[in-house]
């Protein structure tokens, strides 16, 4: 038995349903996800996430031979994971209002919106994951600077300039 899918504010003899069948476009959800970043000094910037065009890299090259470039890989990958997370899960909740609009097919009351979460679930886990990648990020840089905090503090110590001399207008 076919089902057709009446859209919200359709008319009430279904015409757009109706022209929706005839088009074989039953259901196409309406949404993308586009992804940005901030440039870095040594990376790249995605182009997006549908296409028309390569995607690069979000981050820097993994070039660990300073502190500077350890944090400034770190602070990368927090801000890009930070910042697809929130991107994800948009996503998961405009997936769920579109799928929850489908009709169930065995008519069970909010079966709809039961089958619409156990799809974006996963797409949740996954920014959740995202999330959780940005924390560990943020994390690893914490760990190299309490790790190497010996090297780091001898090399800062060489690299400061020679205080001036005090002057003391006590002795004349």
């Amino acid at each position: 038995m076919a089902t057709t899918y009446v859209a919200p504010g359709a008319g009430a003899n279904g015409s757009q349903a109706k022209s929706a069948m005839n088009n074989k476009t039953m259901f196409a959800p309406g949404f993308t996800i586009n992804v940005n970043a901030n440039k870095t000094t040594t990376g790249t910037m995605a182009v997006g996430a549908e296409g028309g065009g390569s995607v690069e890299t979000l981050l820097p090259d993994p070039d660990f031979s300073s502190p500077a470039r350890v944090r400034e890989y770190c602070n990368s990958l927090r801000a890009a994971a930070f910042s697809l997370s929130f991107q994800v899960a948009m996503g998961a909740e405009i997936m769920k209002g579109v799928l929850s609009a489908v009709p169930d097919p065995e008519g069970r009351p909010f079966g709809s919106r039961t089958r619409a979460g156990k799809v974006a679930r996963k797409l949740q886990k996954s920014a959740d994951a995202l999330r959780d990648a940005a924390k560990n990020a943020a994390a690893c840089y914490s760990a190299f600077q309490q790790e190497y905090e010996e090297e780091i503090n001898r090399v800062r110590h060489r690299a400061r300039r020679p205080q001036q001399p005090v002057v003391n207008w006590a002795e004349q």
